[in-house]
């Protein structure tokens, strides 16, 4: 999930966003109607949570009957060349879904979300098994980019068997696209961010954070309610049926993760194979609040494993021998930029974003590590390149932004004051300063949530009657994770296939931290997903592989040059 980094090698995390998590009551496990605060009137709280429960039995069912009704409807996706909007070219065909805005009222407002897909070529003879659909995370990342992997080799087994497709959630790019401000409007770099916040600079990102969710309210208004995590899984059922596919095939990446296993909570009988990489822990008191807190120790590690990388590779960077080394000649560049902004536009926040990266993936290590090199060498090109923001992408970073924001700030409660969020995460930047900040600021609109009632999450791997039993008929689902992941830690996937139960199988990539893991990163992985995929088949309950290479140095003078074999072959854009 974000922090501020949006992007993964299937997925990658971009939009300065963050696993997110708030401690609740574990609810009943098929609970997944809004929870409201509590007030003086207990009847009238019970009052409010049984309306809820009922406004969200009708949504359910809202659901199943468009579903039903794109199932029986002859071209309810009617593919055609995409618009030169999408950048996809041929094979690729794109088409637009059609789904109510409030599923309670199937017959009300539609929104159009867009799809793409590449059919399967059967290359080889190989039999279609039908559709295979991917979610890249966020929330707020597109994957209508997916179909294209059909054309790359570690793709051509399971392109041969499955219909490649790619969608757009709601929200996102073209499919109802939502924003909370004018991307013109906001304040353009250099952005300077201290290392200890002052009780004056938090309160300046309160009132900001307030900001930016009346924004939210007065740009979306009464659709606002509707970005959710059930909404997504509503819109995903649809999408099956709209398919023609009576079981769902999906590979969900980070946020994804978490999309489809309330998929498979829900829906455990609409499932055939579902690959989750990079997983989200879907504990329902970790959703999203804690699951956010727990994020800061893990990019902190990542953070270490990126010094102590550059720190083995002293003679090609020269930013010292150790870690901490490393981590001066870090302070240096940022007491510089603070100074002077690199290339008038890189200051400290931009700064901060452009290494949060490396913290998500590995194959920055190279440019990033160069770039710290030659910015203490006198040359800050490289540094004022790669940090500073692409003004024309500043429409999508906000999109990705303001659907990240609301499907975590409607599927949850979240603290509502401010001394909470303070408290804990001044305690939490002792030990780990990288990114507890940043991350604190970047969620902190969810404590001024206009929206009065905010979901309560699904208890992922119950059903109705059951305390936390794995759904009825769930066949062999498939989790994938780095031992090392900053933005899912791990723990997450452990709990994850604790909850998906016995036919749940983990594959673990040993020491390495990469966000996203299925797509040219590892081979073992690769093998294992593909094996899954193409036969429903596992080699074991868990099982490991060992991580794949440490990317090379890339010397200044030759940024370009890279070891053989050292860097993934076909990576999927990066996960968020």
């Amino acid at each position: 999930m974000k922090a501020v980094a949006m992007l993964t090698p299937l997925a990658r995390c971009g939009v300065a966003a963050a696993v997110l998590s708030l401690t609740l009551c574990i609810p009943s496990p098929h609970a997944h109607a809004t929870a409201t605060a509590p007030g003086p009137d207990a009847a009238g709280a019970a009052a409010r949570s049984a309306a809820s429960a009922v406004r969200t039995a009708a949504a359910d069912a809202g659901a199943e009957l468009v579903a039903r009704r794109a199932a029986k409807a002859a071209g309810a996706l009617a593919f055609r060349a995409c618009p030169a909007v999408e950048e996809l070219p041929a094979p690729v065909r794109c088409a637009t879904l059609r789904v109510p805005l409030d599923y309670a009222r199937p017959d009300g407002p539609r929104i159009s979300l867009t799809v793409s897909r590449v059919p399967a070529t059967r290359h080889g003879g190989a039999a279609r098994q039908g559709a295979l659909v991917y979610n890249p995370g966020g929330p707020g990342a597109s994957g209508m980019f997916f179909p294209l992997v059909s054309g790359l080799p570690e793709w051509e087994r399971i392109g041969a068997a499955y219909d490649l497709v790619g969608y757009a959630p709601r929200g996102v790019g073209r499919s109802a696209p939502l924003s909370c401000e004018d991307p013109a409007g906001r304040t353009k770099g250099p952005t300077q961010v201290p290392v200890e916040p002052s009780a004056a600079y938090k309160q300046r990102r309160v009132a900001e954070a307030r900001a930016y969710a009346r924004g939210c309210a007065e740009r979306a208004g009464a659709a606002l309610p509707y970005y959710t995590t059930l909404d997504n899984v509503r819109d995903l059922h649809v999408l099956r049926a709209a398919l023609g596919e009576e079981k769902l095939s999906f590979l969900g990446a980070s946020y994804g993760t978490y999309l489809g296993a309330v998929y498979a909570t829900l829906h455990p009988g609409h499932v055939r194979r579902m690959v989750l990489d990079s997983a989200v822990d879907p504990d329902p008191r970790r959703i999203w609040y804690v699951n956010n807190l727990d994020q800061a120790p893990g990019f902190e590690r990542r953070w270490y494993d990126f010094r102590a990388w550059a720190a083995r590779h002293h003679a090609a960077y020269r930013l010292g021998a150790t870690p901490e080394a490393v981590q001066a000649s870090y302070e240096r560049v940022r007491e510089a930029v603070a100074r002077t902004p690199a290339g008038g536009a890189v200051g400290t926040g931009e700064l901060q974003a452009a290494f949060l990266q490396a913290a998500y993936y590995d194959d920055v290590w190279p440019e990033r590590a160069a770039a710290l090199s030659a910015f203490l060498a006198g040359d800050p090109g490289p540094l004022a390149e790669q940090a500073r923001p692409d003004p024309e992408s500043a429409a999508a970073r906000e999109n990705a932004r303001a659907v990240y924001t609301a499907v975590l700030c409607n599927d949850a409660a979240w603290p509502a004051q401010w001394e909470t969020w303070d408290r804990d995460n001044t305690e939490l930047a002792r030990r780990a300063p990288f990114e507890t900040w940043a991350n604190a600021f970047l969620n902190l609109p969810c404590a001024y949530w206009p929206v009065g009632e905010r979901q309560q999450p699904v208890a992922v791997g119950g059903r109705p009657g059951t305390s936390g039993a794995r759904p009825a008929a769930l066949p062999r689902t498939l989790v994938v994770a780095a031992e090392r992941d900053g933005a899912t830690p791990y723990p997450g996937a452990l709990e994850l296939q604790r909850r998906l139960g016995a036919e749940a199988a983990l594959v673990t990539e040993e020491g390495a931290g990469s966000h996203g893991v299925v797509g040219g990163r590892n081979d073992c992985v690769d093998r294992h997903v593909e094996r899954y995929l193409l036969t429903g088949d596992t080699s074991g309950w868990r099982v490991t592989c060992a991580p794949h290479p440490e990317p090379a140095p890339v010397s200044l003078d030759d940024r370009a040059a890279r070891g053989p074999g050292k860097v993934p072959r076909a990576l999927l854009p990066p996960v968020v």
